[in-house]
């Protein structure tokens, strides 16, 4: 693999920990701002409020600028914002920031994961994109459990002044080993009109539907999935770091798999039976809750999935784009990011509402709901048979 991949991937696991290290942050910085824990938790939103706008829109604006210099950008916003939130006096500094780094964010991913597959041969673009997207779930695995215990060891602000540094670290590496690509020529730059227009492309529109049922599906059970094990499964609170841990180190392994799998079988097939493999996982979660190994296995299953199917989508919705638009094939990968981020904020607020009017057991029921959904909107596509030749060909 060329050395610029694995900087990219050290670049999604810092944008990463920057998403979600305020989860276990969020008391810290709660009593250092006088704030609220619920103020102080809208902050994740606020961060993928903006990764949802950025991946589509600001790519789609961006599209006729060089790779490097968008990715260097993003970076820039990264690194500054980091600096910026240490030093935060309010919580509209901290929501005002996070929602800037979160537009950053989004085009890093959809650019960077756009740019991992056309540096490598057909055959390894599932791998290239699986060491894109390895530092996000690093940065799960074992960035958030880190940067936890430096908040409460240190102070919350130490913790993002950290994030900044990587943020610089990730610059300098892009600086000196992501080659400097020549300036479009005319007639190779789409116009703003025609990239905003690839947003709504049909096609891609249905694969970006598929990735945002995924995670509604996931995030409605995971986003609650602390009151879950504790009132529902009944486990004590010092096995939750355990299901946490379990989560991500398996969501590694999940992230390897979807590439293997993208290169060496047909993707479309692959991705049905992993959402398949997505419902009957969360339906085992409602049938065994009472379980506390079974539980616990299913959620580890579950990182395994999730991660497996956010690799085959994304290289599926790209392969797709880069038949229909390859000129906005970027904007189309920021669809895709947008997707994921829209769906984890659906995913909650859907939860939250089964919670309130039939009760908390039911949440992996809406979720496996959610993946039927998205395996039909796939068969639907999978009876077209132009979309399937595009995907073989690309093979």
């Amino acid at each position: 693999m060329p050395a610029v991949i694995y900087i990219f991937s050290l670049c999604t696991f810092t944008f990463g920990l920057s998403e979600f290290v305020v989860a276990g942050l969020v008391s810290s910085i709660a009593t250092d701002l006088h704030e609220s824990i619920a103020q102080v938790g809208s902050a994740i939103a606020a961060y993928a409020l903006g990764a949802a706008i950025g991946a589509p829109v600001i790519t789609a604006l961006l599209t006729a600028w060089r790779d490097k210099t968008v990715l260097l950008l993003t970076l820039a916003v990264l690194a500054i914002g980091s600096v910026v939130i240490s030093l935060a006096p309010d919580i509209l500094t901290l929501h005002g920031v996070r929602l800037i780094i979160g537009l950053g964010h989004g085009v890093f991913m959809a650019v960077a994961s756009n740019a991992a597959i056309k540096l490598v041969e057909p055959e390894r673009a599932g791998r290239a994109l699986a060491l894109v997207w390895l530092g996000l779930t690093l940065s799960v695995a074992f960035g958030v459990p880190i940067g936890t215990f430096l908040g409460s060891y240190w102070s919350w602000r130490v913790v993002f002044l950290i994030i900044g540094g990587l943020g610089l670290l990730s610059t300098l590496g892009l600086v000196l080993l992501m080659r400097r690509q020549p300036a479009p020529q005319p007639h190779e730059r789409p116009g703003i009109r025609q990239s905003l227009s690839a947003i709504l492309h049909r096609e891609l529109l249905m694969a970006a539907t598929i990735a945002l049922l995924v995670s509604v599906s996931t995030f409605s059970f995971f986003t609650y999935v602390s009151p879950f094990l504790l009132d529902v499964t009944h486990l004590q609170v010092r096995t939750l770091s355990i299901a946490m841990l379990l989560f991500g180190v398996c969501s590694i392994f999940g992230n390897i798999l979807g590439g293997y799998l993208a290169d060496r079988f047909d993707t479309e097939r692959c991705l049905l039976g992993a959402l398949a493999t997505l419902m009957l996982n969360l339906l085992g979660l409602y049938l065994w809750s009472d379980s506390k190994l079974i539980t616990l296995s299913l959620i580890g299953l579950l990182g395994v999935v999730f991660f497996a199917i956010v690799t085959l989508s994304t290289l599926r919705l790209l392969r797709l784009a880069n038949h229909y638009i390859p000129q906005s094939s970027a904007v189309a990968s920021g669809l895709n990011i947008a997707s994921f981020n829209l769906g984890t904020a659906l995913g909650g607020i859907g939860a939250g509402w089964v919670i309130i009017h039939i009760g908390l057991p039911y949440i992996p029921l809406a979720g496996a709901t959610a993946a039927l959904l998205a395996m039909g909107v796939l068969a639907l596509q999978m009876r077209v048979a132009m979309p399937t030749a595009i995907l073989k060909e690309s093979r």
